[in-house]
């Protein structure tokens, strides 16, 4: 069955327009028209389309949306924001400096179920509605995909914040061997907010991906994490552990990523065996030759590697061959299926396989019965995470599980 396109329509009226007009001239109102249409230009994407509908109005088509209309709406977003800064940028009007604002109106649609009259009949309303919101801003027709973006707006806004107050922490998760020793864990950033309570990552990670939060997030937990290894090797009972943190594409694409890690391993004089670097699929999905060579930089310097959530990616034994990898990690989804016979096992048992060929190491995540870490076990599986070791917990919570009687 075709699925519809979701596209959105934009609807910019220049702010005040008519008083330049009266006050300098027609000549000069056109000519700030010209100089708009330039910088909506530059403002859209390949693909996009936009036209000078009459006096000082625009209509832009935005074309190759996300298929989900909440995302959707964040990228309109995105443009429109783009254009609100772009247009209020100084202008020189001969020999006039001129500066303007533009208030816009922004619909979501999918293929042809609304009329072209209709649709622009809603995005006029919705630029009303951002005049009489003071000019200078966005608003969308729909009242609930307004209250979403508005919602992701005051997000956004209080995940800068976090950042500044350090409202984030670490939890960990145990990570086990055969014999149901702790040998490390998986460090979790948890969001301690002030008035929400506990963040679930799931709830802002996706956000902080798209912001680019991300990169001082990444840091910090790289921080945080080398200052807890360096905690641990003072203490018998732990000098041992490892500890894997979760990489970004994002991060990994940074000039200076490689330089950041080993800048911290040498600030906090860790040893940087015990620090793994967990790399997910679609890391890999640009500049791979990029991504290699850092890597293999950071493994001669001592740090470990692991392709997270393995199998529901972009798998391919060619890059996999190619990387400087020390663990597979068995993402959760395949575990879950071992309880029933089938493709799921053989999967699993594949997998194992294929990573003992190559000289990996292989963790299983979401282990949550006997019988599957049995299973695991059973079929060569070296090291194990989930609910029936433990949940990801506070550093208190994690370092009970090992201390002596």
């Amino acid at each position: 069955m075709h699925v519809a396109e979701i596209k959105g329509a934009v609807f910019l009226d220049l702010d005040r327009f008519k008083t330049l007009n009266d006050t300098l001239g027609h000549d000069i109102g056109d000519l700030l028209l010209k100089q708009v249409a330039v910088r909506l230009t530059d403002c859209v994407r390949a693909g996009d389309t936009i036209a000078h509908i009459g006096g000082d109005e625009f209509i832009l088509l935005l074309e190759d949306l996300s298929p989900d209309a909440i995302d959707a709406a964040g990228q309109a977003e995105s443009v429109s924001n783009k254009i609100l800064h772009s247009i209020s940028q100084q202008y020189q009007l001969g020999v006039n400096s001129y500066r303007s604002s533009a208030s816009i109106g922004s619909v979501i649609f999918n293929g042809h179920d609304v009329s072209i009259d209709e649709l622009l009949k809603q995005a006029d309303i919705a630029m009303y509605q951002a005049k009489d919101s003071g000019r200078n801003t966005l608003r969308f027709f729909d009242p609930k995909m307004q209250e979403a973006i508005n919602e992701r707006v005051e997000l956004e806004n209080e995940l800068r914040i976090a950042i500044e107050q350090k409202q984030f922490e670490l939890y960990y998760q145990a990570q086990v061997d055969n014999s149901g020793r702790v040998i490390g864990a998986e460090a979790l950033i948890r969001w301690r907010h002030p008035v929400r309570g506990i963040v679930p990552p799931f709830d802002f990670i996706p956000l902080a991906e798209e912001t680019g939060i991300i990169l001082p997030m990444g840091y910090w937990v790289l921080d945080a994490a080398c200052a807890q290894l360096k905690l641990w090797q003072q203490s018998s009972h732990t000098r041992a552990l490892t500890l894997a943190v979760n990489v970004s594409a994002k991060q990994c694409h940074q000039a200076d990523f490689v330089d950041q890690v080993k800048e911290l391993i040498a600030h906090y004089d860790i040893d940087p065996a015990l620090l793994k670097l967990e790399l997910t699929e679609s890391t890999l999905l640009e500049d791979i030759e990029g991504i290699i060579a850092k890597m293999i930089i950071l493994r001669k310097a001592g740090v470990k590697f692991e392709l997270d959530d393995f199998g529901t990616g972009y798998s391919s034994l060619q890059y996999l061959k190619k990387l400087p990898l020390n663990q597979l990690k068995i993402d959760k989804s395949f575990i879950s299926d071992i309880a029933i016979k089938g493709n799921g096992r053989t999967l699993v048992c594949t997998i194992i396989a294929m990573a003992h060929s190559l000289n990996l190491n292989v963790i299983a995540e979401g282990v949550e019965t006997e019988e599957q870490q049995q299973f695991l076990k059973d079929n060569g599986c070296d090291h194990y995470q989930g609910y029936l070791f433990s949940k990801p917990v506070t550093i208190k919570a994690f370092e009970a599980l090992f201390e002596p009687d």
